[in-house]
């Protein structure tokens, strides 16, 4: 396959707007299945399908916690009845469905990693199995089915721990436990997501994100990116739940070797190719922790893009196909990107004249208590900056928010 060859890309995830709009930015016809109703994706594309539809008046309860990942195949075979699809681009909610994978690698190839490549490293028993033997600094981590081997593996690891779902993602049902009472709480509710639940040691510090480019015969990381986790600020109710990024987060040139040495060793080891994301923990002696994979497009996209100055659906297809990777220069600005949630029932206004917001949902949808709104993306010459503009709007959307009692 070439890049001539592509003309129409499918992408497909729970939040496909800002690869539908890197991808259009690009040249490609873009066709997308999402599951939020996003205006701004209806904007990026030559046609869509979501899981979601808002009418007037009506609500989705629990749409984060009751995604499913056969919904969007079933609309991306409705997609490819209908246009010829040349490949596809994957974005967050796919990663543990190896069978909704294949399928979509039936329809057309995902450009990027394989099925079986994102299996070996979403397969969390085995994938930290090789951190162990390539050296790789992670937190111990064990795969249960019940409490009480949930229990038995928070003794053998050692209090605290992380209770995470195994096929979870964007940090929901995650909760920490101190002691066997906050086990029985905290699997409860990372088994509402999944059946597979995941005990690690929780490792205390810096949450953040390396961006790596991966082509057939080199590595390069494009950012490390400071990763923003349960913000009442913001309203999430989760308390690991995925708020958005600061790009980049500055490091010591001792520091982004370490990273780089992370990024190449897995990347060679699994076979990565094109754009990836690696999440870790930076304990306070300065340690990368591996956490995982991420073996598809990151949420960072819009901010990567924004800093470096790069299109990075352009840049992934050129280390897909010909091992091309992009000289990418210092960064002079910091991006922030905030997702906002309800903090109670509401009703959201018309946002599409707000500069800055993004995945926009239509107007007058009906939002439940802790269900994402939208997102913001602010730039500025500071971290401090940054983050203070992307505040600053995210005050002016809660403020224009109507409450709703019933």
């Amino acid at each position: 396959m070439t890049n001539t060859d592509i003309c129409n890309f499918l992408v497909i995830g729970v939040d496909t707007t800002f690869i539908a709009a890197s991808a259009k930015s690009a040249g490609y016809n873009v066709y997308a299945v999402d599951y939020f109703d996003d205006v701004d994706l209806q904007w990026a594309c030559n046609d869509y399908r979501s899981a979601i539809k808002h009418y007037n008046g009506e609500s989705h309860k629990d749409r984060s916690t009751f995604f499913n990942p056969k919904v969007l195949l079933e609309l991306a075979k409705n997609l490819a009845e209908k246009w010829r699809i040349d490949a596809v681009l994957l974005s967050s909610g796919l990663d543990d469905r190896f069978d909704v994978l294949c399928e979509l690698n039936n329809i057309a190839p995902i450009l990027g990693n394989s099925p079986s490549t994102i299996r070996n490293v979403r397969e969390k028993q085995v994938f930290f199995g090789k951190l162990k033997e390539l050296g790789i600094p992670h937190p111990r981590t064990v795969v249960v089915k019940s409490v009480l081997e949930a229990k038995e593996a928070a003794a053998g690891i050692g209090y605290p721990v992380v209770i995470k779902p195994a096929g979870g993602f964007g940090g929901i049902g995650t909760r920490a436990a101190s002691n066997p009472t906050d086990i029985v709480k905290a699997f409860s509710s990372a088994s509402k997501i999944s059946d597979k639940v995941i005990v690690q040691k929780l490792i205390r510090g810096f949450h953040a994100s390396i961006s790596i480019l991966a082509g057939k015969s080199a590595v390069k990381i494009l950012s490390i990116n400071e990763q923003l986790l349960g913000l009442p600020s913001v309203f999430q109710n989760e308390p690991f739940g995925y708020c958005g990024n600061i790009v980049p987060f500055q490091t010591t040139k001792s520091f982004f070797g370490k990273c780089q040495l992370i990024a190449e060793k897995i990347a060679t080891h699994f076979g990565l190719i094109g754009s990836n994301g690696v999440d870790i923990v930076i304990s306070k002696d300065g340690t990368p922790h591996v956490i995982e994979v991420n073996p598809r497009f990151q949420g960072t996209l819009g901010c990567v893009e924004r800093v470096l100055g790069i299109n990075l659906v352009d840049a992934h297809v050129r280390a897909c196909l010909y091992d091309e990777l992009p000289t990418i220069k210092a960064p002079s600005n910091f991006c922030t990107r905030l997702i906002l949630y309800a903090p109670k029932r509401v009703v959201v206004p018309d946002l599409t004249t707000l500069k800055g917001v993004r995945n926009v949902p239509p107007p007058h949808s009906i939002i439940e208590r802790g269900e994402p709104i939208c997102s913001v993306l602010a730039e500025g010459e500071s971290r401090k900056t940054s983050l203070w503009k992307a505040t600053r709007l995210a005050k002016v959307i809660y403020n224009r928010l109507q409450p709703l009692n019933w």
